[in-house]
């Protein structure tokens, strides 16, 4: 698995985009797109509404789990992705693509977030 190297990780297995104009664009990574299985149902925060980072956003569904989203970041949600709620498996096919989850205007961001090199080594990946 690779970890592209301009995203920036959380230790719940989310990436982060690079902000453009203050607004990052968030998913899973395949690691945990992986360890989940097929992903059947994906529960994505509301556009508009506030979410805190470490704090659960949603849910993905799995056939063989339910697993929380947490918000790697603080900030508002200005975009949720159509395309995954109404086909969740583009979370297992394209992760880093067009399986990402929300778009969020970042107000905050935690100190904790990894490089990519540290998240292969935090997940061993």
């Amino acid at each position: 698995m690779s970890n592209p190297q301009h995203l920036r990780y959380s230790k719940e297995h989310e990436w982060l985009s690079n902000a453009e104009d203050g607004v990052s664009t968030v998913g899973i990574t395949e690691y945990a797109a992986s360890a989940l299985g097929d992903v059947v149902y994906a529960q994505l925060p509301e556009v508009g509404s506030t979410v805190t980072a470490g704090e659960t956003c949603g849910e993905l569904e799995s056939t063989k789990s339910v697993s929380d989203l947490y918000a790697p970041v603080t900030g508002e949600i200005t975009e949720t992705n159509e395309d995954v709620v109404n086909d969740p498996s583009l979370v297992n096919s394209a992760p880093f693509e067009g399986g990402w989850l929300f778009k969020v205007r970042v107000s905050e961001e935690p100190d904790d977030l990894l490089s990519a090199d540290e998240y292969t080594e935090f997940s061993g990946n």
